[in-house]
């Protein structure tokens, strides 16, 4: 995602990773609407959009005792087709360019790697790891070592970002410890995960109820939760070894049988591939950036992966650092903008891991008693209440528009900020505001044309009416700055109720810099927003955030 938006904006970058291609493992299977949003941006939303399930396959939450047996709940979600047609309908929280996707991540990198391709500027190199690296405080000097054969390579960059993952060797190699959680203990999402990637076309012959994208189990013997991949009978398939298994000691055979314990009927299934992962950590770095290296994805932050957070909140780094990284390569700003990257995602990252850590806390803590699935008065009445507690938990984890959406940047010195009214921070809660530092209020214009296919890819100067004041200032400061600027003007009362000033500055992220009703300062506040200026530490910045009110 990075290299996509270096590449778009000219900026050379080479791509070094070890494994020998894209994913070939389902792993991460949710794409929140803030990420798709993104994906429309860069132009490739609907690709990712036909990929993974049918078109009309149901992405609903099922909760089972097992696939075979009793549902337990269900919290429905539009099928992909469903919700290009419902996008436009929807206003207030879920207002928004694109609606979620469930997909795999081995179909969506193969989508960025293919765009990352193209662009001239970019180079992908799979099978090449990263052995080394020097910061002279000039440059960096990195060392590449192909898996194959050992052969070795030196490139000169002007800055290396390690998103090596949760072993990142960039990230050790610079002595940063994570923080946080390092792996809750739980009856479920909280302990050493075995996952299976399986075909299993008879599923959906043997099981009773209507397919479903999340398919959990809820049972005192094998409690597992499974993804599917294509909705044709490949499964994404994880439960929690209990004391006493390890993954070394579990056979083919073995794996099949936890499968099929947690189907409820002998199904025939072929293994794909199998691995273990640990469940129950929240851990953020303690720092993004030591002078030229900075880090991002899980070389940053380490989810359980519940509500899905851990691949968007990663996405959501590359793209706020794209823009900043090719501003100071460019000479638009400098270096000191980088800073503002760490200072503007590590809370976020923070923020996340703790709201996942609730979602893994609330299914994981809940426990099944023994009499669940009995054919009887009692078991009817367990299953009844299970199936109302796992109703309102799958809600609260996947309809998360304030998680989506509400991630601000009120403390950034890049961010002319308002006071704002204390606003508690809620999963299942977004009230659109333009007060800056937050992401832009979404508006459709037709049924067919977001506001944001309206934003110029760079930087956007959104005038409103009445149009009391044209910006001239700000078109000047901005040219003089070397900003790309495109002002839009939109003669909407209906947007101009959910920005409530005439001027607004917009971000390449869509992120709100300032909001106001005049251009008096539009050198001062370009200063601000490129990082030549502090925000935190400038009055007549405060000054103006006061009169905008």
């Amino acid at each position: 995602m990075l290299a996509n938006e270096l590449g778009r904006r000219g900026i050379s970058a080479v791509i070094f990773d070890e494994k020998p291609s894209t994913a070939v493992n389902p792993q991460a299977n949710a794409t929140q609407a803030r990420t798709m949003e993104h994906y429309r941006r860069l132009g490739f939303a609907e690709e990712i959009r036909a990929l993974g399930l049918p078109g009309d396959f149901p992405t609903d939450i099922a909760y089972f005792t097992r696939y075979c047996r009793h549902e337990l709940a269900r919290f429905r979600l539009p099928s992909a087709k469903e919700a290009r047609e419902k996008v436009t309908t929807l206003s207030g929280s879920w207002s928004a360019a694109e609606l979620p996707h469930r997909v795999s991540q081995k179909f969506v990198e193969q989508v960025l790697r293919r765009h990352a391709e193209a662009l001239d500027a970019i180079s992908v190199n799979y099978g090449w790891r990263i052995s080394g690296f020097d910061d002279n405080g000039e440059g960096v000097v990195v060392k590449a070592t192909r898996t194959g054969d050992g052969a070795t390579r030196s490139v000169r960059c002007n800055y290396l970002i390690g998103g090596d993952g949760a072993k990142s060797f960039v990230r050790k190699t610079l002595g940063i410890r994570y923080e946080g959680d390092g792996g809750a203990v739980r009856d479920f999402f909280g302990g050493r995960m075995f996952a299976l990637y399986l075909r299993c076309p008879q599923f959906y012959d043997v099981v009773p109820f209507p397919p479903a994208w999340m398919n959990v189990t809820f049972n005192c013997d094998r409690r597992a939760f499974m993804a599917a991949v294509d909705g044709k009978g490949e499964f994404a398939f994880h439960t929690q070894l209990r004391d006493g298994e390890k993954d070394e000691d579990i056979s083919d055979e073995q794996a099949l049988a936890m499968f099929q314990s947690a189907v409820g009927y002998p199904v025939q299934a072929e293994i794909l591939s199998r691995g273990t992962w640990m469940a129950g950590y929240a851990l953020v770095a303690e720092r993004y950036q030591v002078g030229r290296v900075l880090l991002g994805g899980d070389a940053v932050h380490l989810f359980t992966p519940a509500g899905g957070l851990g691949y968007n909140t990663a996405i959501d780094d590359a793209v706020n650092l794209g823009w900043k990284l090719a501003a100071v390569i460019k000479g638009k700003a400098p270096p000191s903008l980088l800073a503002t990257y760490e200072i503007e995602r590590r809370p976020v990252a923070v923020r996340n891991t703790g709201f996942a850590k609730q979602f893994a806390e609330s299914i994981g803590s809940y426990t099944p008693t023994t009499a669940l699935e009995d054919d009887s008065e009692t078991g009817t009445a367990l299953r009844k209440e299970a199936g109302g507690y796992l109703e309102a938990h799958g809600r609260a984890e996947f309809n998360i528009p304030g998680i989506t959406f509400g991630a601000r940047y009120d403390h950034s010195p890049v961010i002319c900020s308002e006071p704002l009214a204390p606003n508690a921070d809620l999963p299942n809660v977004y009230n659109p505001t333009a007060a800056p530092g937050g992401r832009a209020p979404h508006l459709w214009l037709d049924n067919r044309v977001s506001l944001y296919d309206r934003f110029g890819f760079e930087w956007t100067l959104l005038r409103l009416q009445p149009f009391s004041n044209r910006g001239g200032k700000f078109i000047e400061a901005a040219a003089n700055a070397g900003m790309d600027l495109t002002v839009l003007d939109i003669d909407s009362n209906d947007i101009l109720g959910l920005y409530h000033q005439p001027l607004i500055l917009i971000r390449p992220d869509q992120v709100v810099a300032w909001r106001g009703n005049d251009d008096i300062d539009a050198a001062h506040i370009i200063d601000i927003v490129t990082g030549r200026l502090d925000a935190r530490e400038d009055g007549k910045a405060n000054q103006q955030a006061e009169i905008t009110l």
